[in-house]
C-alpha cells in the first residue's frame, strides 16, 4: 500500500498514539452527492482521532461535518462563517474544552473572506492536545495577511499552552514551504519579534518528497497554474530539545487518487500517526 493510500484500523492503536487528518472538503461544490460518499468512507477507512477541516458548511438546517463523520465525535465550529455557512471546524473522539476562535482580520483586504483560527483542548491516549485548526488568508498576494495570521496564531498557541505541552497546529495554510509564514512556524524565520518552532510531519516522515495537496493531477482544481502546490499541513510543536512534542510514525495524503473516477475535493488531504515518545 503506497504512502498516499487510506488506512484504517485506527481503533486497534495501542496507548500513547493518536491519528490527526486535516481536509479542506470545498463545501458542497461540483457533484456533492458523489463527492459525500467518498469522503465519508474514506474517513472512516482513514479512521482519525483528531481532524481538521476547512470550507465546512454549517447553517440552522445542515451541518456538513456531522454529515461526514456521523455521531462519535464531539465537534466544534467557527463562529461567523461565510454567508454560504463555509468556515473551519474540529472534531476529536474525545470531548473538546476551552474552544477559542481568533479575529484574523489584520487588515481591510481580509474583510471578504472568513479567515480564522480555532483552538480547542482535548484529552488523548498521548496526553493532552491543544488542537489548533489555522485557515488564514488564501489569495497569492497576500503574505503579508498570512504572516501576521501565523504570528495570531502562534502566540495564542504559546498563551494556551505554555509549559511545552502538546500542540499540534493544522490546516489549509494556503501557502507554500518557502513562505515566510511556514518558514516561521516550522522555525526557520522570526516574525513579529517572535519566534516558534513546530516540526512539518510530512516533512518528518517523508523527507524530500513533495507532497503536492493542491495540484492540477486533480481535476477539481480551478486554475492549474496556481504556484503553491503543497499548502496542506500537520505540525507539531517542538520540545525543549529541538524534536516535537509527539514523534511523528508516519505521515500520507487523504483522497490523493479518484474513486470510481470521483474526486473527493480540490484538495488532498493529509494523515498523520503521532505517538508519545
Amino acid at each position: 500500500m503506497s504512502q498516499d493510500q487510506d488506512q484504517g484500523g485506527g481503533r486497534g492503536r495501542g496507548g500513547g498514539r493518536v491519528r490527526v487528518a486535516t481536509m479542506n472538503v470545498w463545501g458542497v461544490f461540483g457533484d456533492w452527492e458523489q463527492r459525500r460518499a467518498v469522503l465519508r468512507a474514506g474517513l472512516r477507512r482513514a479512521d482519525p482521532d483528531l481532524l481538521t477541516l476547512q470550507e465546512t458548511i454549517v447553517t440552522e438546517s445542515y451541518d456538513q461535518v456531522r454529515d461526514l463523520l456521523g455521531e462519535e465525535y464531539h465537534i466544534a465550529h467557527q463562529v461567523g462563517r461565510a454567508a454560504n455557512g463555509s468556515g473551519a471546524s474540529i472534531a476529536s473522539r474525545w470531548p473538546l474544552a476551552q474552544v477559542r476562535r481568533l479575529d484574523l482580520d489584520v487588515s481591510p483586504r481580509t474583510a471578504d473572506f472568513a479567515c480564522t483560527t480555532l483552538l480547542a483542548r482535548t484529552p488523548t491516549p498521548a496526553g493532552p492536545v491543544l488542537l489548533v485548526n489555522h485557515f488564514p488568508s488564501w489569495k497569492l498576494d497576500m503574505e503579508a495577511e498570512r504572516e501576521a495570521q501565523a504570528v495570531i496564531a502562534a502566540r495564542a498557541a504559546q498563551e494556551a499552552a505554555p509549559e511545552g505541552g502538546h500542540v499540534v497546529l493544522a490546516g489549509d495554510l494556503d501557502a507554500d514551504p518557502a513562505a515566510a509564514s511556514i518558514r516561521f512556524l516550522t522555525g526557520r524565520q522570526s516574525l513579529g519579534g517572535t519566534s516558534v518552532c513546530f516540526r512539518d510531519a510530512w516533512d518528518s516522515a517523508n523527507p524530500g518528497e513533495p507532497g503536492h495537496t493542491y495540484t492540477p493531477d486533480n481535476p477539481l482544481m480551478s486554475d492549474g497554474d496556481w504556484p503553491f502546490r503543497r499548502i496542506d499541513y500537520i505540525l507539531v510543536r517542538c520540545g525543549e530539545h529541538g524534536g516535537p512534542t509527539l514523534e511523528v510514525r508516519a505521515c500520507r495524503r487523504l483522497f490523493a487518487e479518484p474513486v470510481d473516477g470521483v474526486w473527493a475535493s480540490d484538495h488532498f488531504g493529509l494523515l498523520a500517526d503521532l505517538a508519545a515518545p
